[in-house]
């Protein structure tokens, strides 16, 4: 396996975001490390949630804190003194970001510098991976796979918040953190599937709401493309990141994560495959027309990552659809959640 379960093994890690989808799925691969893991986040949105269902905050230090506050930001980080920071809290959603601009800003921006304030406070700080997006780059709606050092920008809100984090996160690094020795990089991946996202707005969590209940799923944009992978695809990337950030700081920097260029599929496609794992549910492809912009084409250079980490693409697409589709049905089945997570992690782990 690439990653070293002894270098985490008795590590202080702090996980913001931990009552989310990624971030949960990260503690319990953690805490199966044996690393001692702090998170901060809002409570989790919505019920069902991965964080309630998996039990995710047993055998961890939990607090809910808004990362906009600052002041009890700051508090905490100091009282636990992690030695490696994952920061994933943030307001996630494309549609939500139209809703609420100011709100995606406020969290994705002032939220993100708000850790890295505290980060500079605090001496225990070896190595930080802030999560931002593969949606950070000025999107021109070609097939043109992104690099970390393409332009950044973003129509909507939430592209543009996390754009501007990127510039956030240069800052500090450049002005504070490599000074005082702490390796701090960001991680923008590709689109994330897996068990346990019951999230608005995103394709395979729609799809099980809708075939669960009986209803067809409506897509409203069947020829998108995106860089699908799952969970522990990116997942794998940050941890792997953090490990090297360590002992080679001088690969701090930005990063992608996700499947090779030309593994990067369209909705319609995923979504045929998600029907197949799941062994039933009818499906609509009707276009809004009132829809507010999402790009059409994303796909990614994750070379990178291959090249400087040494991480690459363990399962394929059908590969992880097929499990996460698994997932919901074992779950709908009286299967346990957090045994899900861990039968999938430990899956993972032989096939890297």
């Amino acid at each position: 396996m690439l990653l070293d379960p002894n270098f985490w093994h008795g590590k202080r890690v702090l996980v913001t975001g931990h009552t989310g989808f990624k971030g949960g799925w990260l503690t319990l691969w953690l805490l199966r490390f044996g690393a001692r893991v702090t998170g901060i986040a809002l409570p989790p949105n919505g019920n069902p949630n991965l964080f309630e269902l998996a039990c995710v905050s047993e055998g961890i230090e939990s607090h809910y804190c808004d990362i906009r506050n600052a002041e009890a930001l700051v508090a905490i980080v100091q009282a636990c003194q992690p030695e490696i920071i994952f920061h994933l809290a943030a307001q996630p959603l494309v549609r939500a970001s139209y809703r609420a601009p100011l709100e995606t800003f406020a969290c994705n921006v002032m939220g993100s510098a708000n850790l890295l304030d505290a980060i500079r406070q605090t001496g225990s700080v070896r190595a930080a991976v802030m999560v931002t997006t593969d949606k950070v780059y000025r999107n021109h709606d070609s097939h043109y796979p992104y690099r970390e050092d393409d332009a950044l920008g973003g129509y909507d809100p939430y592209s543009a918040s996390k754009a501007a984090s990127e510039l956030v996160i240069a800052s500090y690094r450049d002005a504070f953190l490599a000074k005082q020795g702490v390796a701090l990089a960001s991680a923008r991946a590709g689109n994330v599937i897996g068990g346990g996202d019951w999230s608005e707005d995103r394709l395979i969590p729609d799809a099980v709401r809708a075939w669960q209940g009986g209803r067809p799923l409506n897509v409203r944009c069947p020829q998108s493309v995106r860089p699908w992978q799952h969970v522990l695809e990116a997942l794998a990337g940050y941890l792997c990141l953090a490990e090297r950030l360590t002992d080679q700081p001088g690969l701090a920097g930005a990063f992608n994560f996700g499947p090779a260029t030309n593994q990067a599929a369209i909705v319609s496609e995923v979504i045929e495959l998600a029907r197949s794992a799941y062994g039933r549910g009818e499906v609509c492809f009707s276009p809004e027309k009132e829809a507010p912009h999402e790009a059409g084409q994303l796909v990614l250079d994750a070379s990178k990552a291959c090249v400087e980490l040494g991480v690459k693409p363990c399962w394929p697409l059908g590969e992880a659809i097929r499990r996460t589709m698994r997932w919901y049905r074992d779950l709908a089945d009286g299967i346990a959640a957090r045994l899900l997570c861990e039968t999938d992690i430990a899956a993972y782990e032989e096939s890297s």
